[in-house]
């Protein structure tokens, strides 16, 4: 790799544009990453819509659900995040929120750190105008630099994991946080009964997460039957509900309560990030139960509800932002052990790394053609492990 192609856009609704730029030069806590796969995630999709409330430095290279092989790296890297040992040719994830360890949210309150006040983004606040340019997903290698960007977090994989699958460690950490939050006030047990709201990636692997985690039954609310729907239930959940057949917010709690029981679920979980999901799901929640918010990921837009009903209804609501960085470890964790169970690749489209594969892969995510589209800079070593 004497040059690197790596994908920019100019701005919200403008077209991907493949550039190619020289290999940087590697210093002490550095590394190369050789990108083999990366996700098309729904921020993704909205920061070229317009919908992402911060300025942002067009233009960048997006992507961040992203697993690839160390190609080089300084002597000053030695180990992962975890302890575990980085060399050259082992499988990594970098996961694009990473926490400084420094601010005060991350000293006084690291199970909280996903508040932090000087984190790192890649895929997204690192422009393309700043050397070496190779700061996201969508590019053949991405890099990293401990020095320069001390809040950088390396992940190692598990040598026989597979490198599209692992992709899929980040967007399933955000939902095993999310249920770790319910977890730690006591209103997610084993056996519960789980509603989710969204059929998108992220629902589906809620669905792995609520079930890895205990939860006795998992019920999906969402659309199109095909391939979103059909998928849930490959996934585990037990009943789905197509929002296209059941066009009202009274038809669809009506015929989640027949399915759960007529007190309702023990907690729902919005993945949809439609301002009409909070209203509707916490009517879906048994009195007492807990509603979890993680699909609000941009801002969509003012939700009108009444207060009334979450008092009398005594329930809990919980809002769930990314994750901390012991959180990956988890989610790394959690797909390696369940990779056997569940149809990950089922859930991955590919496309190629070009400028009309990139289109592409937007275009059809935007349009629900597809459930995970996955971008493929190198197929030689997608499946490394499989």
């Amino acid at each position: 790799m004497d040059s690197v192609r790596v994908a920019t856009f100019d701005g919200p609704g403008s077209n991907p544009v493949i550039r190619t730029v020289d290999r940087p030069v590697i210093p002490d806590k550095a590394a190369l990453m050789k990108i083999a796969a990366c996700g098309v995630c729904g921020t993704d999709l909205h920061i070229l819509k317009g919908h992402w409330p911060k300025p942002l430095p067009w233009p960048f290279t997006l992507g961040h659900e992203v697993a690839g092989i160390v190609v080089e790296k300084g002597p000053g890297l030695t180990h992962d995040y975890m302890g575990r040992p980085i060399e050259i040719g082992c499988k990594i994830m970098i996961p694009p929120f990473m926490p400084c360890g420094k601010c005060y949210y991350c000293v006084h309150y690291p199970e909280k750190a996903n508040r932090c006040l000087t984190p790192v983004y890649y895929g997204r606040y690192l422009g393309f105008d700043e050397a070496p340019h190779l700061w996201g997903g969508w590019a053949e290698a991405i890099y990293l630099d401990l020095d320069m960007l001390p809040g950088t977090k390396v992940y190692r994989l598990p040598d026989d994991l597979p490198l599209m699958i692992g992709t899929l460690a980040e967007p399933l950490t955000s939902s095993v946080r999310a249920f770790r939050r319910a977890q730690e006030i006591g209103s997610f047990r084993v056996g519960d009964t789980v509603v989710i709201q969204g059929s998108g990636p992220i629902g589906v692997l809620a669905i792995v997460s609520a079930k890895e985690m205990g939860a006795g039954r998992v019920i999906v609310v969402g659309a199109p039957e095909e391939p979103r729907l059909a998928l849930c239930r490959e996934f585990g959940a037990e009943a789905t509900m197509n929002i296209e057949e059941l066009t009202t917010p009274e038809a669809r709690i009506a015929a989640t309560r027949d399915i759960v029981g007529g007190f309702g679920a023990d907690l729902v979980v919005d993945c949809s990030g439609h301002p009409s999901a909070g209203p509707e799901g916490i009517e879906m929640l048994r009195d007492g139960g807990t509603y979890i918010e993680m699909g609000q990921f941009t801002d969509a837009g003012s939700v009108e509800t009444n207060w009334h009903r979450f008092c009398v209804k005594d329930i809990n609501i919980l809002g769930s932002w990314a994750f901390t960085a012991d959180d990956i470890a988890l989610g790394i964790a959690m797909l390696d052990r369940a990779r056997d169970r569940y149809p990950f690749g089922d859930m991955q489209t590919k496309y190629p790394f070009s400028e009309e594969g990139i289109a592409a892969a937007i275009s059809d995510a935007n349009a629900m053609k597809c459930v995970k589209a996955t971008i493929i800079p190198d197929e030689s070593i997608a499946y490394f492990g499989a």
